[in-house]
């Protein structure tokens, strides 16, 4: 399969919880995505995700401040289907994913079902890692890097496990 990136193989980005529906109003479109881990290995993970259509697996590098490598392929939606069927243990994350557009930016609104149901996190991606930026009103805590808000410790926090 031939690399897909629109963008360098780096994801620069800023996670946030979200404080006000005041996002539902700056709505452009939205996607259903499914994904599930893959393998973990230390801060290196690689995932299979479905947004709508179109699948794709994504290997993720250590961070280094919010910065980490990001290698993402697109796949057959039917080995996606069956990665996440065989490979996933029945650990598949749904969520509706929102694209807001807040002064020249689109921020991501991910809110959850399935085991996280009612966790809704918002996500900026960024070009440069000092890149300014103005919050949207309906912004709250930021939880970049806070261990607590990976989704697998959220998925453990939720089945009641130790993080």
């Amino acid at each position: 399969m031939k690399l897909k990136l629109d963008h360098e193989p780096i994801e620069i980005e800023r996670k946030f919880l979200v404080a006000k529906d005041g996002w539902k109003n700056s709505v452009i479109r939205s996607t259903r995505i499914r994904d599930g881990l893959i393998a973990l290995y230390k801060e290196r993970k690689v995932r299979v995700r479905i947004a709508e259509n179109t699948a794709t697996i994504t290997i993720k590098g250590p961070r280094s401040g919010i910065t980490r490598a990001e290698y993402e392929y697109e796949i057959p939606v039917a080995d996606a289907e069956h990665m996440l069927l065989t490979l996933c243990h029945g650990e598949i994350l749904e969520k509706q994913r929102f694209f807001v557009e807040h002064i020249g930016a689109v921020w991501h609104v991910d809110v959850y079902g399935g085991p996280l149901n009612g966790i809704v996190i918002a996500e900026i991606e960024l070009k440069q890692e000092l890149e300014p930026l103005q919050l949207p009103n309906w912004i709250g805590k930021e939880v970049t890097g806070e261990l607590s808000y990976k989704k697998i410790n959220m998925l453990a926090q939720r089945a009641g496990l130790a993080c």
